[in-house]
């Protein structure tokens, strides 16, 4: 299967669908809070207040991250150049620096962002699959796929400067099969979403969750980078991201056994309250007394 980017012109604006898909996670999220919030009769505004403060210390944080990681200080000019822990990072801080603001307890907030960050996880892979990046190594599977115009190209000269191994004399110019593991981690992110979603109302302490989140990201990362087209294996087949995964398992493993017991958090009586529907206005004419 031959897969191309999706690109959408509107006049002179170009629309990626990175772009498009990572617009659409960000709101699926925060409707996702909103739902949980009005569960619980708590103000829905919570949720765009989290998913402003997700977008901005997201893309900060991926882009400083992509510059830690490679040193090229020209990328944050760049319209690319993004790290997903390095947006993860920076969109923890900003969230919980606005939970703060608004006097709400960490684990609080990260208890209603934990399933909805699986859920925006999952779409923002499809984003990379659209642009046909972040891809994996060869393969022959009958769904495997080739990105003649990926970021960059499936060429055998692309991959074998990814640490890829090719026989000798093979065509450096042709276009390789591969494995579509954006779509594999956007499938395991969606079960990690749908597995959190129907247990919002454990019997374990508040951020219990998160905690979850944490393990399920984690080791769902850890697995897919053994199939993705890398060029940062530090240890053998060991990837800079698997390091990082295996530090957010153990915190997630760490919190489920810290908060596995029951114990809610008690909001102030004015933080996050339901704000009361105004009554309408009555019409017609006053009647008279």
């Amino acid at each position: 299967m031959t897969v191309y980017p999706f690109v959408l012109h509107l006049g002179p604006l170009e629309l990626t669908g990175y772009g498009l898909m990572m617009m659409v996670a960000f709101l699926m999220a925060g409707w996702a809070i909103q739902l949980d919030l009005r569960r619980r009769a708590l103000d829905e505004e919570f949720a765009a207040d989290i998913v402003i403060a997700g977008v901005i210390g997201g893309l900060l944080g991926a882009k400083l991250w992509y510059v830690f990681l490679t040193g090229e200080w020209d990328a944050l000019l760049r319209r690319g150049g993004f790290v997903w822990y390095g947006g993860f990072l920076g969109a923890t801080a900003a969230i919980l620096l606005n939970g703060w603001r608004r006097k709400v307890p960490v684990r609080f907030t990260v208890e209603i962002c934990a399933a909805p960050l699986a859920l925006g996880y999952a779409l923002g892979r499809v984003g990379c699959f659209l642009v046909n990046d972040d891809y994996g190594i060869p393969s022959t599977l009958p769904w495997a796929m080739k990105f003649p115009r990926g970021l960059p190209e499936t060429t055998v000269a692309n991959l074998t400067a990814m640490g890829v191994e090719f026989p000798p004399g093979t065509d450096l110019t042709q276009v390789v099969a591969v494995h579509p593991t954006q779509i594999y981690e956007t499938i395991a992110m969606f079960l990690a979403f749908w597995w959190m979603w129907r247990r919002r109302d454990h019997a374990h302490a508040t951020g219990w969750l998160f905690g979850c989140y944490l393990v399920f990201a984690g080791l769902e990362r850890f697995l897919v980078e053994f199939l993705r087209a890398k060029d940062d294996r530090f240890i053998g087949a060991f990837t800079v991201a698997q390091a990082t995964s295996v530090l957010l398992a153990l915190a997630g493993v760490l919190l489920l056994y810290l908060w596995r017991n029951r114990e809610t958090i008690s909001l102030q009586p004015a933080t996050l309250a339901s704000k009361p529907v105004a009554a309408p206005a009555p019409s017609g004419p006053t009647p008279k007394r």
